[in-house]
């Protein structure tokens, strides 16, 4: 299964006619927030694939588009956050948002709530680990773990919870946006114990054949 994530930036090469010539065998869209949902519904229809996507901190709604429109949510694409789904055999779960940095501003939790939003998905990893034999193959998140490619201002922080899912549910890989990265020196693909931690800032293509489990990708539909 070949995966096109994006976040936080809109690139003219992929909000472009030529987006599915350049991309002809991307299978799945990943968003990790903080893209204008207009972007988001561009590439499902360009391409003709899933779109799982979260929320980034500046994603607020409603968004207005230019010829008008009103938009609280992307259209065709299935929001991630507190959910666990199997898609195509691979399993997915996401979360949203960063670290609060604002009082009272949305889509932004403090380290004890994005605790307790964990926490509600606890029996939903128990049961795919039960049913499939794992928990999550992608972890889609907006901001990254603590300590993995966060900067030490609040507003920037990874969360701690982030590392727990990471130690006792074991995702094959972590895709994370948030931390805009602009020199070419700077780390963005991390491993942490068994899974492989992705800043994709602004995009990134993953071919995930070679992923544990990958021999049932492909196989069904969204349950």
């Amino acid at each position: 299964m070949k995966i096109l994530a994006v976040s936080d930036r809109v690139l003219g090469h992929l909000y472009s006619t030529n987006v599915r010539e350049n991309y002809p065998d991307v299978e799945l869209l990943i968003g990790c927030g903080d893209l204008p949902f207009y972007y988001l519904e561009f590439l499902i229809s360009a391409l003709n694939v899933p779109l799982l996507y979260v929320r980034g901190n500046h994603d607020t709604s409603p968004q207005y588009t230019i010829d008008g429109r009103t938009l609280t949510s992307v259209q065709g694409g299935t929001d991630l956050h507190g959910q666990v789904i199997r898609l195509n055999g691979l399993i997915a779960a996401g979360l949203e948002g960063s670290m609060r940095y604002r009082p009272g501003a949305p889509l932004m939790y403090s380290e004890s709530e994005m605790r307790w939003q964990v926490l509600r998905m606890i029996p939903q990893f128990l049961w795919r680990r039960l049913r499939y034999g794992r928990a999550v193959d992608l972890l889609v998140t907006h901001s990254p773990p603590f300590g993995v490619h966060d900067r030490p201002d609040r507003a920037h922080t990874g969360f701690r919870i982030f590392r727990d899912v990471i130690r006792y549910f074991k995702p094959h890989f972590l895709l994370h946006g948030h931390i805009h990265v602009y020199r070419h020196d700077v780390e963005r693909v991390t491993r942490v114990g068994e899974t492989t931690v992705i800043n994709v800032y602004p995009y990134r293509v993953l071919d995930l054949s070679s992923a544990p489990g990958a021999e049932s990708y492909g196989s069904g539909k969204m349950k």
